[in-house]
């Protein structure tokens, strides 16, 4: 009993020591980062900038958009990404912004934790990344863009 508590234990630190590691469709630890068919698992990217907030889209207003079908609440917004898809779209893919700026690696950003900043949408997996985003957000962006825009080496793991 002593050595199987030892093992759990051991792994249990080894872990905590790792709070960025990457959950997949088959975690037991939760879902989130695996993504969805649709572009940022189904939500309004136009209802971030409208109303402060996301919202679902619907399939009765989708757009298929770098690959990926959008889902849109109303046809307003479906019109207003149509005109400027880039402008709503979030960045980075919809990868998290805070991990993208640590080391360039693609774990899928949450539609529920969001920031705009500078006109832009940033997606974050979790409250607790999102915490460590807000720190230094002109700085995770600095970095993350030199891994985006292929100044350092990106890496998806999606």
């Amino acid at each position: 009993m002593k050595k199987i508590l030892l093992i759990f234990v051991s792994l249990f630190s080894l872990q905590a020591l790792s709070l960025d590691f990457v959950y997949t469709k088959h975690s037991i630890w939760g879902s989130g980062s695996e993504g969805n068919e649709y572009a940022i698992e189904g939500y309004d990217a136009v209802n971030y900038f409208t109303e402060n907030k996301p919202a679902k889209g619907s399939p009765d207003f989708a757009f298929k958009y770098k690959n990926k079908e959008w889902h849109f609440k109303n046809p307003q917004n479906l019109a207003l990404f149509k005109a400027d898809p880039q402008k709503y779209a979030p960045q980075y893919g919809g990868h998290c912004a805070w991990r993208m700026g640590v080391d360039g690696v693609g774990v899928y950003g949450s539609a529920k934790i969001w920031t705009i900043v500078d006109d832009k949408l940033y997606l974050n997996y979790n409250r607790e990344v999102n915490d460590r985003w807000v720190k230094d957000i002109p700085g995770f962006i600095k970095k993350a863009d030199g891994f985006w825009l292929g100044k350092n080496q990106f890496k998806s793991l999606n």
